[in-house]
């Protein structure tokens, strides 16, 4: 069976915490979730999750040990984990939006709130999964600032490291620590990637194409961590 735009995406989505090592991961996000599931199966098997509460638990799901909830906060504090989150809103400096759409004073919509996302920004590495690439999510400003970007005053911990869509893979890695574009995934054109993002990308040469899932990850994709298909469900294509 051809690999799905859905597995290279959970592929890339592992590759967010190549040479993490031993530290918590915090995915927030099905797609997400198997990628670090994935790296821990592969690249990282040192890598450490969590239920997001209390238990420590293997990449199949069986327990393997206990981190009370009051812990987490001390690793949520000293930068020794790395949460993929999502974004209602993400602009070219990574800020992230999930509060509020419009005027925060006086909203158009409501959202989730700020929830845990400055602290995640500030003090931990960070990466963004954005489902649905489009003008309405990768915008030139975000509405309000939940997650700290790089034009924001920020700790010593702070690191926004990449952002993976359902068309590319994207880095900060310009020196003003501007979003750009490092691979468009398989049968995706670039102009597209460009068309449907709300602020000019640097264009430096033709982008690398995502990586496909090795034979290996395909199996571990298919048969262990996601026998029913349900990542297919999130991204299609």
């Amino acid at each position: 069976m051809a690999v799905t735009r859905a597995e290279v995406c959970v592929a890339a989505c592992a590759d967010l915490f190549a040479g993490d090592g031993e530290i918590l991961a915090s995915p927030m996000g099905f797609i997400p979730g198997l990628g670090a599931k994935l790296a821990r199966l592969t690249s990282e098997p040192d890598l450490v999750l969590s239920d997001g509460e209390a238990y420590l638990l293997t990449a199949d799901g069986r327990l393997e040990g206990w981190m009370p909830y009051r812990k987490v906060f001390d690793v949520v504090a000293h930068g020794t984990r790395h949460v993929v989150m999502g974004a209602n809103q993400l602009d070219r400096f990574g800020n992230q939006n999930i509060s509020a759409i419009g005027d925060h004073r006086k909203p158009t919509r409501q959202l989730l709130g700020f929830r845990g996302a400055p602290g995640n920004t500030v003090n931990n590495k960070t990466s963004y999964w954005i489902p649905r690439h489009s003008k309405r999510v990768l915008v030139d400003a975000v509405d309000v600032v939940s997650g700290v970007g790089y034009d924001k005053p920020a700790g010593p911990f702070h690191h926004i490291h990449r952002v993976v869509t359902n068309l590319a893979v994207f880095d900060f890695g310009t020196p003003d620590r501007r979003m750009r574009l490092v691979s468009v995934h398989p049968g995706v054109d670039v102009q597209e990637v460009y068309d449907q993002t709300g602020f000019d990308l640097p264009r430096d040469g033709e982008p690398a194409i995502t990586r496909e899932p090795t034979e290996q990850e395909l199996d571990l994709i298919r048969t262990v961590l996601d026998p029913d298909g349900n990542r297919d469900r999130e991204v299609r294509g």
